[in-house]
C-alpha cells in the first residue's frame, strides 16, 4: 500500500511539474513583464493574468486595489484612527498579492526596510504587511498598465 502511495505521489509530482512548465510557457507567450518583479514567478503571474484578464477594464489603481482586496477599509472609532483588512475583492488575486509580499519580505531588502519603517511608525506586523500588500498592488497595477500600453503601441 505504501509503494502504491509513493508511486501516486511521484505521478502527481511529474504532472505538476509538466503543468508548471506549460504555465511558464503561456506566461512568457503573453509578453508580460510581471515576472521581473521580485516574488512573482510564473504561477503567480499566471494567476494574476488569468483572474484579471485585461487591466484596461479597471478605472485605475484604486479599482485594482479594491479588486485584489488590498484597499484598506476604515475602522476608526472615536480618537482611534485605524484601518482593517478588506475581506472583499477577488480572493485569488489577494492570495497572489500575499504570496508576493511574503516572498519580498524574506528576500528583498527594500521590502524589509519598508516593513521596518512601518513598524517604527507604530504599525503592528499585520498592519505593516497589509501596507506592503497595498504598495505591491500599486506596483503590479503599474506594470500591467505599462505592458498593456506597450502591446497597444505595437
Amino acid at each position: 500500500m505504501l509503494r502504491d502511495a509513493l508511486k501516486r505521489v511521484a505521478e502527481l509530482d511529474s504532472t505538476a511539474h509538466a503543468l508548471e512548465k506549460q504555465i511558464d510557457a503561456l506566461v512568457k507567450a503573453s509578453g508580460t513583464s510581471l515576472t521581473q518583479i521580485v516574488g512573482v514567478a510564473a504561477i503567480t503571474a499566471g494567476r494574476i493574468l488569468g483572474e484579471l484578464r485585461d487591466v484596461g477594464r479597471l478605472s485605475g489603481q484604486a479599482a485594482f486595489g479594491a479588486l485584489t482586496g488590498t484597499a484598506p477599509v476604515p475602522a476608526s472609532s472615536g480618537k482611534t484612527d485605524r484601518w482593517r483588512l478588506n475581506r472583499g475583492g477577488n480572493r485569488q488575486l489577494n492570495r497572489a498579492m500575499h504570496t508576493i509580499a511574503l516572498t519580498q519580505s524574506h528576500h528583498d531588502p527594500r521590502a524589509r526596510a519598508y516593513l521596518e519603517q512601518k513598524r517604527a511608525a507604530g504599525k503592528t506586523d499585520r498592519e505593516a504587511m497589509r501596507c506592503l500588500k497595498r504598495h505591491l498592488a500599486r506596483v503590479v497595477y503599474r506594470r500591467l498598465a505599462a505592458d498593456r500600453a506597450l502591446i497597444h503601441l505595437t
